[in-house]
């Protein structure tokens, strides 16, 4: 590889995000379940670094956090969207990926989902293939269902299994306090177990909250407070009854309201404002309910290039 080669590299910022609603449908026929997903990023980030490499093929590395569980192979959603991206070009995907972790990894806040949004933007900057915005997001909705709002950022409805997205306006800042828990949950069972709870009640399709979408369209964080639901939430307390001291800790801390973020098993809790943040995070570690309590805020910006070596 030549010295110029070797400098070449882009890094690219991608946030964590929070369902503040997430009401879910019965089973398809393909197995996934009809979503109303309201997404909203927050200011955890991971940061994914291509550069280039002097042999076919695309190799990842992991720091951060949890970056003992990230696998290192061709199972990496990042790895996966580089060489989605290489197809999709007709190009070959010769290309390191070097990433960062502070989004929570296995812990519902789409840590996996941001690196393979990262990656796309990264490798589509570093080849210069300029892949219009609908073909990344249709790559995206390939890759997984979180991974277009992982590019996209803001506030957004995600329909469909939650890849069919439509931007929502979103005023002023949210207040966040996450509670995350050691180990993960795996998404198809907490799906499994919610299907299995629910037995054979009807299922109505799932809906936006208009008083939801009016709360975040107003930044009104009493009146979100009020509309925050997960239908996911009971199957993933019942999957990790630990769960409920959580969400009670940090209840009782301060916040407006609290719920599991997506399948789990981290806890949202949303505040007042930044002084009941911190209150609600040191209630949260000094319960001993959980390995870490971390504070941020949202909207954030979706994947966002922001290092470019030539």
């Amino acid at each position: 590889m030549s010295v110029q080669s070797a400098q070449r590299a882009v890094t690219v910022r991608v946030p964590a995000k929070v369902n503040v609603q997430l009401a879910v449908g019965a089973p398809r026929p393909d197995g996934f379940h009809d979503l109303a997903n309201v997404f909203l990023a927050v200011g955890l980030f991971d940061h994914v670094t291509a550069t280039p490499a002097a042999t076919p093929g695309v190799t990842v590395s992991c720091v951060g956090p949890g970056s003992e569980s990230v696998p290192l192979d061709g199972s990496n959603l990042a790895v996966r969207a580089a060489e989605a991206l290489a197809a999709h070009h007709g190009r070959e995907a010769a290309v390191h990926l070097h990433i960062e972790k502070d989004v929570p990894v296995a812990g519902g806040m789409a840590g996996g989902s941001a690196d393979a949004a990262g990656a796309l933007l990264a490798c589509d900057v570093l080849w210069g293939t300029a892949t219009p915005r609908a073909e990344l997001l249709a790559l995206c909705a390939e890759l997984g269902s979180d991974v277009p709002f992982s590019l996209v950022g803001g506030a957004a409805l995600g329909r469909g299994r939650g890849e069919l997205l439509t931007e929502l306006p979103v005023a002023g800042t949210f207040h966040w306090v996450f509670a995350l828990a050691d180990g993960g949950l795996s998404t198809p069972e907490v799906y499994r177990a919610c299907d299995r709870l629910r037995g054979a009640t009807p299922v109505p399709e799932p809906e936006p909250d208009p008083a939801l979408l009016a709360a975040l369209r107003d930044g009104d964080a009493h009146a979100l407070a009020g509309t925050l639901v997960n239908d996911l939430q009971p199957a993933a307390v019942e999957l990790r009854p630990s769960l409920a001291a959580t969400l009670a800790a940090g209840l009782a801390g301060g916040a407006l309201a609290g719920l599991v973020s997506g399948s789990g098993p981290s806890c949202a809790f949303l505040a007042a404002d930044a002084e009941s943040a911190a209150l609600v995070a040191k209630s949260l570690r000094d319960s001993g309910t959980c390995r870490a309590a971390r504070v941020t805020t949202g909207p954030a910006p979706g994947a966002t290039t922001i290092e470019h070596h030539a």
